[in-house]
């Protein structure tokens, strides 16, 4: 709804007739914006009753031209009226338009979330990484095909977007698509929820639909290694060079906590000394651009030096060979089921080790673990706490030999007394 909406006839002096008379104009203001439209009808400068906004005098002439300005007046309340009616937005422009009797092109959705893709693309590698965009494309996909298996349309106006068009997108993902919950929520709260907000601040739609949009992420539970099975794959002997090959990379992201991305971009020069004399990794996390600085433990530090004259490294200055994100998965596999660690093995987990058993596990402050990991909030890596027993145990172990010493104490007491 708008703040403000005010109108006011005037005569515009600038403009006078051959014949002395001067136009009649309408001034429109809407929210502090102001357009000015001609009514058509003329006047004499010294008949007209700028605080009355009307003609002076009691001729037919006058009665006319005053009972138009009335009409026209009217004319415009109605338009807002109208626009209001059919939750478009009122604005100086579209009530211009109506009063014209020019139509206004209706914004459709499709278009709109196309050409927010088509921008990410332009800044992929520099903003958004290739993950990002082809999670919004298949965004995009199911929005098509929700339109199609709901509506029987290709399109939809942007201003037809209610809560009810968001809950029956993702009862569609959920039941149709079968989508989980979490990726349900992905895609209908951050993807589509980002273009409907686009279109919120563009001042196409008046509302948010998401306000009242309710559905929430559930709790993943994040798969890490235990330091027995770390220790059990960085110690296993593969008789395969290229199952080592991989071993000796997730290892290295175990004590770096680097995501596959991070780690596969990672150069020679992304290597330097510390101001604790030590080696260290600068870098930037590609999914978030985070400064991200990472002291080189020892067994990573092993592996760096191991395939430093590694002919891909040389060829790509890359500082380890890394193979795909495909393939390294599908080895990682492989190498899980002969380490006897009966857990879906991925590039991913790395990250999810060092972060629980590598550091939190061995005292390290959350504040540190998170700088580390480049995450943008605490409550980012609070997620990787919550799952670690082993730390809530060794927290309670010291509350606990409190109490056993205080019970000791008022036992001594009691038998002094």
């Amino acid at each position: 709804m708008n703040k403000t909406f005010s109108l006011l006839f005037y005569v515009k002096k600038s403009k006078l007739a051959a014949n002395g008379t001067a136009p009649i104009y309408l001034r429109i203001t809407i929210d502090g914006k102001i357009t000015e439209v001609a009514v058509k009808r003329y006047v004499m400068p010294d008949k007209w009753n700028s605080q009355a906004q009307k003609v002076s005098g009691t001729t037919e002439e006058v009665r006319t031209v005053n009972a138009y300005l009335k009409t026209f007046e009217q004319q415009v309340y109605e338009a807002q009226h109208t626009l209001l009616k059919d939750k478009e937005q009122v604005t100086t422009e579209s009530i211009k338009n109506k009063l014209m009797g020019i139509e206004e092109k209706a914004l459709t959705l499709i278009p709109i979330f196309k050409d927010h893709n088509q921008k990410l693309k332009a800044l992929q590698g520099e903003e958004y990484s290739k993950g990002t965009i082809t999670r919004y494309e298949t965004a995009l996909k199911h929005t098509i095909e929700f339109l199609q298996w709901k509506y029987s349309k290709t399109d939809i106006e942007i201003k037809a977007i209610d809560n009810a068009f968001i809950n029956e997108f993702e009862f569609y993902l959920r039941s149709v698509r079968k989508c989980n919950n979490n990726s349900a929520v992905k895609y209908v709260k951050s993807n589509f929820g980002k273009v409907v907000r686009l279109c919120v601040a563009n001042g196409w739609l008046q509302r948010d639909p998401f306000i009242n949009y309710t559905s929430k992420m559930k709790e993943v539970n994040r798969q890490f290694l235990t330091e027995q099975e770390l220790q059990a794959l960085s110690n296993k002997a593969l008789m395969n060079e290229r199952l080592r090959q991989v071993r000796d990379i997730f290892v290295f992201s175990c004590y770096t906590g680097l995501a596959y991305i991070d780690a596969a971009n990672l150069t020679p020069q992304n290597i330097a000394i510390g101001m604790d004399g030590e080696k260290w990794i600068y870098t930037f996390r590609q999914k978030t651009d985070t400064r991200t600085n990472i002291p080189v433990l020892p067994p990573a530090l092993a592996i760096i030096e191991k395939y430093k004259e590694h002919t891909l490294c040389k060829v790509k200055n890359k500082l380890l060979p890394i193979l795909s994100n495909q393939k390294m998965n599908a080895y990682l596999k492989e190498i899980a089921a002969l380490c006897n660690i009966n857990k879906e093995l991925t590039f991913h987990i790395a990250r999810h080790t060092f972060a629980t058993t590598v550091t939190l596990s061995n005292g390290i402050p959350i504040e540190t673990v998170s700088k580390m990991l480049g995450h943008s909030s605490i409550k980012q890596t609070q997620h990787y706490a919550k799952i670690l027993d082993k730390k809530v145990s060794d927290d309670m172990m010291i509350l606990r030999d409190k109490f056993k010493l205080k019970t000791v104490i008022t036992e001594q007491k009691t038998v002094i007394v």
